[in-house]
C-alpha cells in the first residue's frame, strides 16, 4: 500500500507527501486573508423571510418519498427548519470532538511550529462556527437536538483513546459530507440568506480543516504501525455507522407533525436519501479507499454505514 523511501521524504498511493511545515505555512497564509467573523459578518437582526427554505428540499431526509408527496409546502418548511437546526447541533457536537482531538493531536509537538500554529488556528475557527451554529438555532426558534446518549457517552472514549490517524479519519467523515451539502446550500437562493451565509463561511474555512487532515491522514497511514491502521480502518467505519445514525434526529419528524416510525422507515427505503449520502460521502471514501483506509472490516463498517456502495 504505502512505502517509505528516507526518512525525510514519504510517498502513498498518491504520490509525494508535502513537508508538514510547508502545508502548515500556506494554510496560516489562506487563514489570515479568509476568516471571518460570524457575529460581525452576518445580519443576525434581519428578519427570517417567509416561504423560504432552511436547509434545500432535496437534501431533506424526507424527499420524494410518499410520506413527503402528502406534506403540504407548510410543513416541508417546517421540516427543513428542523433538519438544519438538527445538523447544526451534531455540528457543534462533533466540532467540540474535533477541537479535543486537536489538542491531543499537538500536546507533545514543537510549539513554535507551523503545524502546531495552524492547528491552534483551526481550533479557533470551530470554536466560532460552533457558536455560529448555536446562534442559528437560536435565531430560527428551533430546539436543539443533543445525539443520543449513548453515542454522546460512546464519544468520551473516542476522546480519551482514539489514536492520531482514528482521530483525522473521524474529523474527515464528520467535516466532507455535510461540507458537500453545504457547497449546495450557500448559492441557492430559496434557501433563508442568514442559512446562505452560514455556510459560506464554514465552507470556506472548512476548505482548509479538510486539507490539514487529508494531509496529516496520508502521513499517519504512511508512518503508523501496523496495528495502528488496522484500528484506525475499523475505528473509522464504526463512525461513519454513527455519523450516519446521528444524522437527523428522530425526533424532528415528531416534532413537524409526523408519525416518527413511519419517517425512520421511510427514509430508509428512500433511494433517492441513499444516493443523496452516497454522493455527498464519495469524495471522501475514494480517498480513503486511495491510502488504504476502507479495507477488511472497515470497509464492511461503511458499507452498513449506508454511505459506501
Amino acid at each position: 500500500m504505502t512505502t517509505v523511501t528516507t526518512s525525510e521524504v514519504l510517498r502513498d498511493a498518491l504520490g509525494l507527501l508535502r513537508d508538514r511545515e510547508e502545508v502548515a505555512e500556506r494554510l496560516l497564509a489562506s487563514s489570515a486573508k479568509h476568516s471571518f467573523d460570524p457575529d460581525k459578518e452576518l445580519d443576525w437582526d434581519a428578519p427570517l423571510e417567509d416561504g423560504k427554505w432552511f436547509w434545500p428540499p432535496e437534501l431533506l431526509s424526507l424527499y420524494d418519498t410518499p410520506m413527503w408527496r402528502k406534506m403540504s409546502e407548510d410543513q416541508r418548511l417546517e421540516l427543513s427548519r428542523h433538519e438544519a437546526a438538527s445538523l447544526g447541533s451534531l455540528g457543534i457536537w462533533f466540532e467540540i470532538i474535533l477541537m479535543q482531538l486537536l489538542v491531543r493531536h499537538i500536546y507533545d509537538k514543537p510549539v513554535t511550529s507551523n503545524h502546531v500554529r495552524y492547528a491552534l488556528t483551526e481550533i479557533a475557527d470551530e470554536c466560532r462556527h460552533s457558536m455560529m451554529f448555536a446562534r442559528m438555532i437560536e435565531k430560527a426558534g428551533s430546539p436543539t437536538y443533543p445525539v443520543p446518549r449513548l453515542y454522546h457517552n460512546l464519544a468520551r472514549v473516542l476522546k480519551t483513546v482514539s489514536t492520531t490517524p482514528g482521530s483525522f479519519a473521524a474529523t474527515l467523515l464528520g467535516e466532507e459530507i455535510l461540507d458537500w451539502m453545504q457547497r449546495l446550500t450557500f448559492p441557492d437562493d430559496r434557501v433563508q440568506t442568514l442559512m446562505r451565509g452560514v455556510t459560506r463561511i464554514h465552507v470556506v474555512e472548512e476548505a482548509r480543516h479538510v486539507r490539514y487532515a487529508r494531509e496529516e491522514l496520508r502521513r499517519q497511514m504512511v508512518t503508523a504501525p501496523a496495528w495502528e491502521r488496522e484500528l484506525t480502518r475499523v475505528s473509522c467505519g464504526e463512525a461513519a455507522r454513527v455519523f450516519s445514525t446521528c444524522f437527523v434526529n428522530p425526533q424532528v419528524y415528531e416534532n413537524v407533525g409526523l408519525d416518527r416510525r413511519e419517517a425512520i422507515a421511510q427514509v430508509k427505503a428512500s433511494g433517492h436519501r441513499r444516493e443523496v449520502m452516497q454522493n455527498g460521502a464519495k469524495r471522501l471514501t475514494d480517498f480513503l479507499d486511495d491510502i488504504g483506509v476502507l479495507r477488511g472490516v472497515g470497509r464492511r463498517l461503511w458499507q452498513s454505514s449506508g454511505l459506501l456502495a
